[in-house]
């Protein structure tokens, strides 16, 4: 049996103390997940920073943190908001780009007529279409798509060169540009760039989990204050985007090892367990992620040790006290929000009894799963 004890108290089975965390107020009643239940308390914004601590992170986790209101999603449906900005005012700026007759993604008038016009060898805007009305779409003398990577990615790297806020975060990492997943890709693109061209993107996302005495807990992991994207926030246990020529299971077996150090004879084990989508547009970025969710649960002895420099810290959270924190604060990087509350669903610590839990549980796939 694996004994999970508070941070003060001193390690005698294998957990250094660093990683444990125990609320001293926990719910009446167990919780193993054996039967929903709505969470008690409201949602209560604590920061929208990212140099909190794990000290605040548990401060905000506590239950009698937040008045109780058994029926309150209202957090939860803040953190689906956020992900899904954009009104649809704000989405007919943009533009179709339009390869082989099919729409593969959408880009801001603004950004296209700003920077992109100029390469009129590789974008040629369409005024009016019978199928698909204003479009871009790439020159037709680009037929192949190698050739259509290699000449996109030189205008990237031009535009990265040339204003080096407008596309931040050169990775050297590609994804595929597909109408659909799994269909033969029409090019590939500069991750950093997708959101700019609106493609749609793909993830794996994976929760790790430990249970104890009917209760389950979440390794949660603080993000590396050197990343270049949300530095300092929380993520679940493993994440990452899915590159070109890459399946999802070689995706998340490679992740699993850089992000946390779990070795195959564990990872092979993950579970997957459906997808999260949504739609967040901002400026000129037009983001249409897909997130393929993973389950995998550890044993009790495991810790998990960042290989890759991208995650600073890890703590084991008891999953109720995870979820209080993505309600209350805005400490939790926004899409993986949507994957643990997916976890939450599926192991029913969001019940039916909850006022909106219908419509919770579609808007976790508020984008195209196609």
């Amino acid at each position: 049996m694996m004994i999970i004890m508070p941070l003060a108290l001193p390690n005698k089975i294998g957990f250094s103390s660093p990683f444990l965390y125990k609320p001293s107020t926990t719910r009446g009643g167990g919780g193993g997940g054996g039967g929903s239940s709505c969470f008690a308390f409201t949602c209560r914004s604590v920061s929208s920073l990212t140099s909190f601590t794990w000290d605040g992170v548990v401060q905000a986790s506590q239950a009698d943190y937040a008045p109780n209101d058994s029926s309150d999603l209202s957090g939860f449906f803040e953190k689906i908001k956020y992900c899904n900005r954009g009104s649809s005012e704000i989405k007919s700026e943009f533009i179709p780009l339009v390869i082989e007759d099919q729409i593969v993604g959408y880009i801001h008038n603004g950004f296209f007529y700003n920077y992109l016009r100029r390469f009129k060898d590789v974008f040629v805007f369409v005024p009016s279409d019978s199928r698909f009305g204003t479009n871009v779409t790439l020159n037709k003398t680009l037929s192949t798509p190698e050739e259509r990577t290699r000449v996109v990615g030189k205008v990237i790297e031009c535009l990265a060169e040339e204003e080096k806020e407008l596309i931040p975060g050169i990775r050297n990492e590609l994804y595929p540009v597909a109408p659909s997943f799994g269909s033969p890709p029409y090019f590939s693109i500069e991750r950093a760039a997708a959101t700019y061209f609106g493609i749609k993107a793909y993830g794996v996302h994976m929760n790790g989990f430990v249970k104890s005495d009917g209760e389950k807990f979440l390794w949660i992991g603080k993000r590396s204050p050197m990343k270049q994207t949300f530095p300092g926030m929380l993520n679940h246990l493993v994440a990452g985007g899915l590159p070109h020529g890459m399946s999802c299971v070689a995706n998340l077996i490679k992740e699993c090892e850089e992000e946390a150090g779990i070795p195959l004879s564990l990872s092979n084990q993950a579970m997957s367990v459906g997808a999260v989508s949504y739609v967040d547009v901002d400026g000129y970025r037009y983001e249409r992620g897909v997130l393929f969710c993973y389950d995998l649960e550890l044993p009790g002895g495991f810790i998990p040790k960042n290989q890759d420099g991208e995650v600073e810290s890890f703590k084991l959270i008891p999953l109720e006290n995870v979820a209080n924190v993505i309600r209350r604060t805005h400490f939790f990087k926004p899409n993986c929000s949507l994957v643990i509350m997916d976890f939450l669903f599926r192991h029913g610590y969001i019940g039916p009894e909850c006022l909106g839990y219908l419509d919770l549980l579609q808007s976790l796939r508020s984008g195209d799963t196609s």
